[in-house]
């Protein structure tokens, strides 16, 4: 399947987005996802909601992983860092290849 945001000059572009969250979550000695994650349910902290973070994992190790970010509370400095760097309009590509965005309501 193609995907847009993971070829050519997207996938360079939005490679130097997330580098801040490796360089994140190696300053705080822990993995780029659960940075991720630890962003997903701040948003929802954020607005007084629950969220849940849907990480999709293949082993148990890698679920223990991303459990880990449930631990992980990002302060003011470390939202605004991640915000700053990573802006929603900033990501290069679409989610899926064209004739497939056209069957989708979310992505609009």
């Amino acid at each position: 399947i193609y995907l847009p945001r993971f070829v050519g000059d997207n996938a360079v572009k939005n490679e130097r987005l997330v580098q801040v969250l490796y360089q994140l979550a190696t300053e705080m000695r822990v993995s780029a996802s659960q940075v991720a994650i630890a962003w997903v349910l701040a948003q929802g902290r954020s607005q007084g909601l629950d969220m849940v973070a849907l990480a999709g994992s293949r082993t148990l190790k890698q679920l223990d992983k991303s459990l880990g970010a449930l631990k992980l509370a990002l302060n003011a400095g470390e939202l605004h860092r991640i915000e700053v760097a990573l802006p929603a309009d900033a990501v290069a590509g679409t989610r899926y290849a064209e004739f497939q965005m056209a069957h989708l309501d979310s992505e609009k």
